[in-house]
């Protein structure tokens, strides 16, 4: 191996025993070279998948085989087992249907069998050859001719103990994608959950849509946003927090049934359940209630369940989850009542009350001084949050949140120290969040100049003034429902995941230490 300043780089991260590894298979990609064959060549196209042909002849005995006479197939893939004999070998290739094993003589391959001594796990290579089954029984390509195509530099985690540190896996999911191969289905399973929205949305007359991902103002949640520069124009600007005002803008000019599966940008902490980046759907239905999207979201998720995981009950981490029609629907102030028997009717109602009771559980100073700040809806809202979320496990609607906590929600015509909204949980968290929304230009403003005020109050997670919104509104937005749901978090419950990073390709972590 040349000793070149690219060559020591590429190996400064590696240890004593990766390094020799290293410069092994670098000789052998030169080897590969001298031979003609370009190690990193491009062009070769197999005519075959390995789950392909194991579905075509899986039910066919050695005899079947035989009396079928020749079938050449053609396949190309990653290899990671190898059993050699010295002149022969088997050798099992993954391609991304699964794997096949191949078996490699040096009588049928001649010269080319020099070139299969050369390989090593984590190599492309591509097989043309006939089938038959081994003495175990195996379907395998008896190999007539073998093509490197790709050298490996760098070794495959150990066969039998992969890479389990879960660190490593988040950092180099390439590598935890190759290990483990029940990650790769955790991801196809959140890629069909995603493909059965679009159609179910879809085939009820909604339009997708991308609206922008960078915001002049901070809007379509309460949440704290990450700011960026555009040099140009010379203007701050932040990463969405949520589609919600764009989504309603074009409900305004015409476009009745709209959503979006995208990105959403949170400036929070990282934990199991949150991660700063992450997938959320979001679509608005005119001449609709929270009522009837109610509905829609549990036929919509029952289905998507049965569609993913093949039923409506589903496992998650120790627990059958229920996701059958049929869901609990209760409102927030009873869910508390149920959770605290010593509050009655009239301590719902009493500030004062309430603050008492989140008091004697507060933990520090800061979180004592956020409670002394709260109004009513606030309190209850906290209420909540410490009583009542972690308890719900089938999947519950949550109705009748207090306004203070609800700033484009609409207001119960009855009721309106509450709106017309729920939020969905399942397994103690929130994935779902919905309303009735708010298409009266006055009370909208109001809820704006609200949240100006909590944000003077010491609140961090609130929404600008949006001036434009509500010229939007006073052209006049129909009666409109509209709902978010967390898609990380449903593929989190649909694949048994414990931590969004599971179910994120690439999550977001904490730098290592240089």
């Amino acid at each position: 191996m040349a000793d070149t300043p690219e060559n020591k780089t590429a190996e400064a991260d590696l240890g004593s025993k990766e390094q020799e590894i290293y410069a092994q298979r670098l000789d052998k990609a030169q080897k590969w070279r001298d031979s003609g064959v370009n190690p990193y060549g491009n062009g070769h196209r197999p005519a075959h998948l390995a789950q392909e042909i194991i579905d075509r002849h899986a039910q066919q005995s050695t005899e079947d085989l035989e009396k079928a006479g020749p079938l050449a197939y053609s396949v190309a893939g990653r290899i990671v087992a190898v059993r050699s004999f010295g002149k022969a070998a088997f050798v099992k290739l993954r391609d991304r249907s699964g794997e096949i094993q191949a078996h490699v003589k040096k009588d049928a391959l001649g010269d080319a069998f020099e070139l299969f001594k050369l390989c090593d796990l984590g190599d492309f290579v591509a097989v043309e050859g006939t089938l038959f089954r081994s003495k175990t029984g195996e379907l395998t390509l008896s190999a007539t001719r073998f093509l490197p195509l790709t050298k490996s530099l760098r070794p495959l985690p150990e066969k039998w103990h992969g890479l389990t540190d879960v660190e490593s896996r988040y950092r180099q999911r390439y590598l935890d994608l190759v290990s483990n191969p029940d990650v790769k289905q955790t991801f196809l399973k959140r890629n069909k959950l995603v493909r059965y929205i679009r159609d179910f949305l879809d085939t009820r007359d909604f339009i997708e849509v991308e609206t922008p991902m960078m915001h002049p103002l901070v809007s379509g949640a309460a949440a704290r946003p990450f700011t960026t520069h555009h040099n140009a124009l010379d203007i701050d600007l932040y990463m969405r927090i949520a589609p919600e005002l764009y989504l309603k803008r074009l409900v305004v000019g015409g476009i009745e049934r709209v959503y979006e599966i995208n990105r959403n940008f949170r400036n929070e902490g990282i934990s199991t359940r949150h991660n700063p980046e992450f997938t959320m759907l979001e679509f608005y239905q005119a001449y609709a209630t929270f009522e009837d999207l109610m509905d829609l979201t549990e036929e919509m998720l029952s289905g998507a369940a049965r569609a993913v995981t093949g039923d409506s009950k589903v496992a998650y981490q120790g627990q059958v989850l229920d996701f059958g029609k049929g869901w609990k629907r209760i409102p927030m102030t009873e869910a508390i009542r149920e959770a605290v028997p010593s509050l009655s009717d009239k301590d719902m109602a009493d500030a004062d009350r309430l603050r008492h009771e989140l008091l004697s559980k507060a933990h520090g100073q800061a979180e004592r001084r956020a409670i002394e700040t709260m109004h009513h809806g606030e309190l209850v809202g906290a209420l909540f949050e410490q009583h009542v979320e972690s308890t719900l496990v089938h999947p519950t609607f949550i109705t009748q949140y207090p306004t203070a906590v609800s700033p484009l929600a609409r207001r119960n015509d009855q009721h309106p120290e509450f709106t017309d909204r729920f939020e969905l949980f399942v397994a103690g968290r929130e994935i779902g969040n919905a309303f009735s929304e708010l298409n009266d230009p006055l009370d909208q403003k109001e809820r704006f100049l609200g949240q100006l005020d909590a944000k003077k109050r010491g609140q961090q997670e609130t929404m600008d003034y949006d001036e434009d919104y509500i010229r939007a509104l006073e052209h006049g937005m129909p009666p409109t429902a509209g709902e978010g749901i967390g898609i990380d978090r449903v593929t989190m419950l649909f694949t048994d995941s414990p931590s969004i990073r599971d179910v994120i390709l690439f999550p977001l972590l904490k730098p290592l230490a240089r």
